[in-house]
Formats: structure tokens, C-alpha cells, sequence
């Protein structure tokens, strides 16, 4: 019996190794991973450059205290800020922190300008910001938030898309909108560019603020951010994931309207922005800011949706919907999404699911058209066996 407590539906797998968008078991079966670390490994497995640069910045420094100046992080904090809408940067562990840390922003902006009454956030039926006691009910998924009450006030929940309710729902106490750019765990649901301007339009009616949360996204739709073609400028941003390449690592975001009220002491993290973490984010963005890398990234993902679109066509009764942005995907079935996944796993392809019967699809950053063209074959194998 494991000693591991049972928190997850975990598949009767497990792998030895893996090598860009290759996993690897014990004994030498090998398969595509379109799972990546749940959107995180985003140069793919072992990417020579990420490893080099771990390896490198494990020989000098593993942690140093936040109460010293750690020149990685000065590093990464300015190549951030100076490739987006931010202007400084708070570093977490993980995508979850770097949700909680928004919070914490917003309602300590309104405290320091002297409205402490505007400390509720406006969120999206749907959406999912992490698994702490605050994220959680920020989401308030029943299927999360039972047993974990009493609930965490401060969150105002409206339906995705309703402009009418979210409108109704803007009080005198209302601190900010806090919404997935890409709701991943809903089911791979893009806000549009419009939506996003008419957000922005509508905090700035109302001098509010926006927090657009990339924790999932960030990095994989052809640009920085995923908002970015929409040409708004958010508050706050959370984001995590892929940006460590897979070492962990989280960060929030914010312009400098915002930050005035995160002074010394109100916010702190004793692992966040190690040494070490931030030379796999430094190391990541060596590699993505490289000249045509977000080209790349769009033009792969163009190709990776008319594949997934193709095959849809042709099984209209198994696949409903594509989704997504860049190599950011999801299908939306007719079929039991668990079953597909299931029977994807058997034919050596990795996937994972979300909300709405979808089934998410993470390639790497720097995943072939050839592997893009194997999960093709891989999929449309499935779809054949469960018409």
C-alpha cells in the first residue's frame, strides 16, 4: 500500500525518464506526452539548455534568503518587465501563491489609498485559481470547496460570458475582476480579445482593477501572454507553470498604479525567487525569446488545430468542439472524455482532462510537426475504435 495520501486518481503508470516530448518507462515503452507536467514543461523533457543551466547554478547557489539581494531574480524581474505590460515582479513557488499574491495586491492597493471597503473580487463560474483556501473559493467549484468551509468571503461569482450579471455584480465594495485569459480546467474556454477590452473598459468605468490570470497559459500561445493581441494592459497578472520549464516557480505581475501598497513586510515567500528557480526561469526565456520563437510557437499551433479540426470533421459523433490558442488545445467530446483518455493511453499517447467533457492537449513549445502529426494518427486511431 502506498504512503502517499490519496489525493489523486493516479494512472497505474509510472516513467524513468523522459526526453523532449518523449516519456520513457522502466522498460523502455515509449510515449508522447501531449500532458507535459500539466502545461508546464514547455521545452519539453530535458532541454539541454534548461539542464546545463540547473546544473550550473547548482554548483554556486542553491537558496539565499529574500532578506539578501539574489542577482538571478534581479535578472529575471527585469527581462519580465521589460518584455510586459509589468512593472515589477513578486516571485512565488507556484501558480497558486502567485494567485493568493494578486489577491493580496488588490485589496492592499484600495487599503493604501484609502478605500479599504473595496476588498471583493468579481470571478467566473468555471474558472479555477488554485488549491488554497482563498483560490478555492474564489473558484468555488462545489467539487473543491466541500468540506474545506467555512467559506473564505471577499469572492463574487458570476456566469462566464454574462456581461448583464457581471455588471449587476460591481458594488461600492468591489476591489477588482479576476479572470483565466484561457480557462484551462474549465474546458480550455478562450475570452475573446473583444471581452477582454470590454473588461478593461469596464474596471476603468468603474476605477477598479483587472487581474487577467496566465498561471496555464502564459508562454503558449504565440506571444508572451495571451491577452496581449487584444491590446489591454491588466493590473495584475499571476502567472506559473511553463515559466520554470518544469522546476517550480511562480510570479504575479503588476503595473506600478498597483503596487504602491505592497510595502516591506506585507507580502513574503521563504523559497520564492531562489537562486536556483530563477536560473530555470532565465533559462527558459533564452529560449523563447529567441528571434521567430513565438512565430514558431503560432504557426505550430495553427497546424496542430487544422489537424485536430480535420480529424473532428471526420468524427463529427466523437468530437464536438476544438478549442484553445496556440498549442494550447482542448477537444471537446461527445464521448466520455476518460474513456478517450484512457484509450489514448493505450496506444502510448499521453492526455489530460478538464471541465465540460474536454480533454487537454499540452505539446511542448518546440514540439515537431512530425510528433504533432503522430498524435494525429494517435487520435484519429481512437476516434476510429469508439465509433
Amino acid at each position: 500500500m502506498s504512503s502517499i495520501l490519496d489525493t489523486y486518481a493516479r494512472k497505474p503508470i509510472s516513467f524513468s525518464k523522459g526526453k523532449g516530448s518523449y516519456l520513457f518507462t522502466e522498460n523502455g515503452e515509449k510515449y508522447l506526452d501531449f500532458v507535459q507536467g500539466i502545461a508546464t514543461n514547455i521545452l519539453g523533457h530535458c532541454h539541454e539548455h534548461l539542464v546545463n543551466t540547473i546544473q550550473e547554478q547548482s554548483k554556486k547557489l542553491w537558496h539565499v534568503s529574500n532578506a539578501f539581494i539574489i542577482d538571478e531574480q534581479e535578472k529575471l524581474a527585469k527581462r519580465l518587465t521589460e518584455n510586459t505590460f509589468a512593472d515589477f515582479v513578486c516571485f512565488q513557488n507556484s501558480g497558486t501563491e502567485a494567485t493568493e499574491a494578486s489577491i493580496k495586491i488588490a485589496r492592499k492597493y484600495f487599503h493604501k489609498i484609502g478605500k479599504p471597503e473595496k476588498n471583493r473580487i468579481i470571478t467566473f463560474e468555471g474558472a479555477f485559481h488554485g488549491r488554497t483556501l482563498a483560490a478555492l473559493f474564489a473558484a468555488n467549484n462545489p467539487k473543491h470547496t466541500d468540506g474545506f468551509g467555512p467559506k473564505v468571503d471577499g469572492f463574487d461569482q458570476v456566469p462566464f460570458a454574462d456581461e448583464k450579471a457581471l455588471r449587476k455584480a460591481i458594488n461600492k465594495k468591489t476591489a477588482a475582476i479576476m479572470v483565466e485569459t484561457i480557462m484551462g480546467e474549465g474546458g480550455i474556454k478562450v475570452v475573446p480579445d473583444f471581452c477582454i477590452k470590454g473588461l478593461r473598459e469596464l474596471c476603468d468605468e468603474h476605477e477598479i482593477l483587472l487581474i487577467l490570470d496566465e498561471v496555464q497559459c502564459a508562454y503558449r500561445t504565440g506571444n508572451f501572454f495571451a491577452f496581449e493581441k487584444s491590446g489591454v494592459n491588466p493590473d495584475i497578472v499571476p502567472i506559473a507553470k511553463g515559466i520554470g520549464g518544469g522546476f517550480p516557480l511562480g510570479a504575479c505581475l503588476v503595473n506600478k498604479k498597483v503596487s504602491v501598497g505592497m510595502t516591506e513586510g506585507t507580502h513574503g515567500s521563504t523559497f520564492g525567487g531562489n537562486p536556483l528557480a530563477m536560473a530555470a526561469g532565465n533559462a527558459v526565456l533564452d529560449v523563447i525569446l529567441e528571434k521567430d520563437f513565438f512565430k514558431n510557437v503560432e504557426t505550430k499551433g495553427e497546424y496542430f488545430q487544422d489537424g485536430l479540426k480535420k480529424i473532428k470533421d471526420k468524427y463529427p459523433k466523437i468530437i464536438e468542439e476544438v478549442r484553445g490558442v496556440g498549442l494550447i488545445r482542448g477537444l471537446k467530446m461527445l464521448v466520455d472524455n476518460d474513456e478517450f483518455i484512457k484509450k489514448l493511453m493505450n496506444n502510448k499517447m499521453l492526455a489530460i482532462k478538464a471541465s465540460e467533457n474536454v480533454i487537454r492537449l499540452f505539446p511542448s513549445l518546440i514540439v515537431s510537426n512530425k510528433e504533432l502529426d503522430e498524435a494525429f494518427v494517435k487520435i484519429e486511431k481512437v476516434c476510429k475504435e469508439m465509433s
